[in-house]
C-alpha cells in the first residue's frame, strides 16, 4: 500500500449506485474515504442517485458534512426500494457512460461495484486514459454461484469481474479473503483497507459527538446517514428518545440493516418460538430491507403479535439508538453461500454502541467475537442459536462491559482508519502531474 498522501489538488471522481443518505455499510465507507481524501485536500466528485423513497434529500454543492460536489441522477429500485436486480443495475450504469464521460477530467476514478459499473468505469477510463480504482467489498461472481444463479449468468458475470478487476490500477479490499479472490480473478495491486464504523455516530453516549483525532471529519452492509455528519444533520435523531421511536420497553434483541440470502437473518425469527418459551415478551426486531423481508414477515406472522418487528430503514444516529437499547444486536452468516470469510459491518455498529454481538455462522467473524470476548457466537444452527438469545436476553451487560466493548471498537474498528487506508492507495493510483 502506497504510504503516501493525496496530493494537494488532487481530483478524484467517486461512481457508486449507492451513497449517503441511503443506509448502507458501503455509503459509510465511501463517505469516509472521501473525508479522508479531503483532509488531504483533494478535491472529490460524486456520480450516484437520487435517494430512495422516504430517505432525506441532500444538496448537491459541498458541505460542512460532506466534503464533496455530489451529483445524482434518478434510478430503478426495487420493490425494496434498493438498487439491486439487472434492471436497476442498467438504469444506473448505462447514463453512466455518458455522466462519467462529460465529468470534467480527474486524476483517477473510484467505483463501486456491481462488476457492470466497473466495466462501464474501465471502458471510459480506457477512452480517457485515466487511471480507475476498484472496490472490492465482496466477489460478486462467487456470490451468485453460491446462490444458485444460472450457470450462464454465473460465467457471464464473473467475465465482466475479471475484466473490471484486472483493468483497475488498484483494487481495495474489505479483509483478506477477499483480497485473496480478488488477485486470483486478475486483480493487480490489491489492498487490504478492512472494514469498521463511523464511532462519531455509533457509539456509547445519546449525544452527537465529534470523531476522534485523525477521524474523516467530525462526527454508517449498517444503517445509514452521513458519515462525519452531527446527529442534527443526519435526519434529526440527536434529541430523538427510544419512547419516542417506539424502542421496546422490555428486553429486545437487534438486526439492523440488510438482510439478503448469503445473511439468513431468518434463522433468529425461526428460533422465537422457543424463544418465547423461556423468555415470555422478549421482543426480535429487524431494522431495515433486504429480499429476506417477505420471509421475515411470513414468520412474524406465525407467532403472537409483536414478537419479531419488521421496521423501516433508519438513519445512522437513529439506529445508534436502537443498539444501545437493545440487549445484543444478532448478525448472521449462512454458510456455504460464499461469504464465509465475510466480517458484517452490523457486528462494529453495535459494538461501538457499546452492545453485544450475538453471531450465527461461520468464518473469522465468529472467531473474532470469541476470541475478544465480545458476546457470543454460535453454528447456523436454530437450537444453538435459539440458546444464545435466552442468554442474551436475560443478561444486561454492565455499564463497564458496555465501555469496554465500546473502547475496543474505536481502538480496532474506526472507519476513520480504513477511509485513511483507502485514501492512500486511491492517491497512489492517480495518474502522475
Amino acid at each position: 500500500m502506497s504510504s503516501r498522501p493525496a496530493r494537494r489538488g488532487l481530483r478524484v471522481t467517486l461512481v457508486s449506485r449507492i451513497f449517503l443518505p441511503e443506509p448502507s455499510a458501503a455509503s459509510f465507507r465511501l463517505a469516509a474515504l472521501v473525508r479522508a481524501l479531503a483532509d488531504d485536500g483533494a478535491r472529490v466528485d460524486v456520480l450516484t442517485t437520487s435517494p430512495g423513497p422516504g430517505v432525506e434529500q441532500v444538496q448537491d454543492a459541498p458541505t460542512d458534512a460532506l466534503p464533496a460536489r455530489v451529483r445524482r441522477a434518478p434510478v430503478l429500485r426495487d420493490a425494496t426500494g434498493y438498487v439491486r436486480g439487472y434492471l436497476p443495475y442498467l438504469s444506473f450504469d448505462v447514463p453512466l457512460l455518458w455522466r462519467l464521460l462529460r465529468t470534467r477530467r480527474p486524476d483517477v476514478v473510484l467505483v463501486e461495484p456491481p462488476p457492470t459499473t466497473g466495466a462501464v468505469v474501465r471502458a471510459v477510463c480506457t477512452v480517457r486514459r485515466l487511471p480507475y480504482v476498484y472496490y472490492a467489498a465482496d466477489v460478486w461472481s462467487d456470490a451468485s454461484a453460491a446462490t444458485g444463479a444460472p450457470a450462464l449468468v454465473v460465467y457471464l458475470l464473473r467475465a465482466v469481474e475479471r475484466f473490471a478487476l484486472r483493468g483497475a490500477a488498484a483494487v481495495l479490499s474489505v479483509n483478506d479473503g477477499v483480497s485473496a479472490r480478488v488477485r486470483e480473478l486478475g486483480a493487480r495491486q490489491v489492498t487490504t483497507v478492512g472494514n469498521g464504523v463511523d464511532t462519531g455516530i455509533f457509539h456509547r453516549t445519546g449525544r452527537a459527538r465529534s470523531a476522534p483525532a485523525g477521524a474523516p471529519g467530525a462526527s454508517a452492509e449498517a444503517p445509514g446517514g452521513a458519515a462525519g455528519a452531527s446527529a442534527e444533520a443526519l435526519g434529526g435523531a440527536a434529541g430523538a428518545s427510544a419512547e419516542a421511536l417506539d424502542v421496546p420497553a422490555g428486553p429486545f434483541l437487534l438486526y439492523a440493516g440488510t438482510a439478503s440470502e448469503w445473511q439468513g437473518a431468518e434463522i433468529f425469527a425461526r428460533a422465537m418460538p422457543r424463544v418465547l418459551r423461556e423468555v415470555p415478551g422478549a421482543r426480535l426486531v429487524y431494522l431495515g430491507q433486504g429480499s429476506s423481508w417477505p420471509a421475515l414477515r411470513a414468520l412474524a406472522a406465525e407467532l403472537p403479535a409483536g414478537a419479531v418487528q419488521l421496521r423501516d430503514p433508519v438513519d445512522a444516529a437513529t439506529s445508534a439508538i436502537w443498539q444501545r437499547a437493545a440487549r445484543a444486536a444478532v448478525v448472521s452468516l449462512k454458510p456455504g453461500i460464499g461469504y464465509d470469510f465475510a466480517m458484517p459491518t452490523k457486528i462494529f455498529a453495535a459494538l461501538g454502541c457499546g452492545t453485544p454481538v450475538l453471531f450465527a455462522g461461520p468464518g473469522p467473524a465468529g472467531q473474532l467475537v470469541r476470541e475478544e470476548n465480545l458476546g457470543q457466537a454460535t453454528d447456523y444452527d436454530v437450537e444453538d442459536v435459539a440458546a444464545a438469545m435466552i442468554t442474551a436476553l436475560r443478561t444486561a451487560p454492565a455499564e463497564a462491559e458496555r465501555d469496554r466493548l465500546a473502547a475496543w471498537t474505536e481502538e480496532h474498528r474506526s472507519l476513520a482508519a480504513v477511509g485513511r487506508r483507502g485514501a492512500e492507495a486511491v492517491a497512489g493510483a492517480a495518474r502522475p502531474d
